[in-house]
């Protein structure tokens, strides 16, 4: 089907925006322009893509499935544009890397000051996401690598993954409020208090609910956040027992200890990951080669 890129273009714009008004910001076009450019890319798909009213615009399901598939391709142009287009990096072009605050903070920190101070011209762009959102954000062509908390269930088996660090979670507690230091408890008797963990959209909680069902136990936390550091604070001050990956834990914690548990703890993977559809740039190669490669 001869449909031009233009009309795509103009679709992917009221799409992400949801508004025929921003699409024409963004586009430098008039807002009858957009509505013109839409109406004739439906009228050659011969499906409606928007549900339109006074109030506001909505995909409707062959809109949201076009979506899926226009963006990742409007996101790869736009890179190779910008690759083309910056003469000050060497050819190499933007370092665009999705991860995890938690991530970044603990681990990918000395790798940008590495390749900051190899390649100061190299623009590096970080955009902070859950490991489970950095899927989507790969998948979409949004990034060039991720860096990410494995096992994830998102992780598409095709993408090119290399391990960069082995890690095992754990129980912390302040010993003034939780009398266990000395002891070793099975998870039914860890259910008794009070949990402390990251929320659903972590591979963390993932993780530690799916080990749970396999004893048959269902785990209900006390407080679900979105931050390793505030589970930490947390519990310095008693609010519970916090479960955290150990790279998180600083050795100057005196006043934490971690709880000895009958269970084994399986350990998991910090893998950074790329999506082999799409064209890896110079700079994505060089910053993967900086990273560690841990064999286990």
């Amino acid at each position: 089907m001869d449909i031009n890129y233009e009309l795509y273009k103009v679709f992917y714009y009221v799409a992400s925006s949801l508004s025929f008004s921003e699409a024409s910001k963004k586009l430098f076009i008039s807002q009858s322009a957009v509505s013109q450019s839409i109406k004739t890319l439906e009228r050659k798909l011969e499906q409606p893509l928007f549900i339109r009213s006074t109030k506001k615009v909505q995909l409707t399901p062959a809109g949201k499935v076009l979506l899926k598939h226009i963006e990742p391709a409007i996101n790869l142009i736009q890179k190779g544009e910008s690759q083309l287009l910056d003469s000050n990096t060497l050819g190499l072009g933007q370092l665009h890397i999705g991860a995890s605050d938690t991530i970044c903070r603990y681990f990918l920190v000395p790798y940008l000051q590495q390749f900051h101070k190899q390649f100061p011209n190299v623009p590096i762009k970080v955009t902070n996401a859950t490991s489970l959102s950095c899927v989507e954000l790969l998948s979409q062509g949004k990034v060039d690598l991720i860096v990410t908390n494995y096992p994830n269930s998102r992780m598409n088996h095709s993408y090119l993954q290399k391990t960069v660090a082995t890690f095992s979670d754990v129980f912390i507690a302040n010993p003034a409020y939780f009398d266990l230091k000395q002891q070793e408890i099975t998870f039914v008797e860890l259910k008794q208090y009070p949990i402390l963990m990251l929320d659903r959209k972590s591979t963390t909680s993932e993780f530690l609910h799916n080990l749970f069902l396999q004893y048959q136990l269902e785990l209900i936390p006390e407080i679900e956040l979105s931050s390793n550091d505030l589970l930490i604070d947390l519990a310095k001050i008693g609010l519970g027992i916090a479960f955290i990956p150990d790279y998180c834990l600083s050795q100057e914690e005196e006043d934490l200890f971690i709880l000895k548990t009958i269970e084994q703890m399986p350990k998991r993977q910090m893998v950074a990951a790329i999506n082999p559809a799409l064209p890896i740039s110079p700079s994505t190669n060089e910053f993967l080669k900086l990273l560690p490669e841990d064999r286990g």
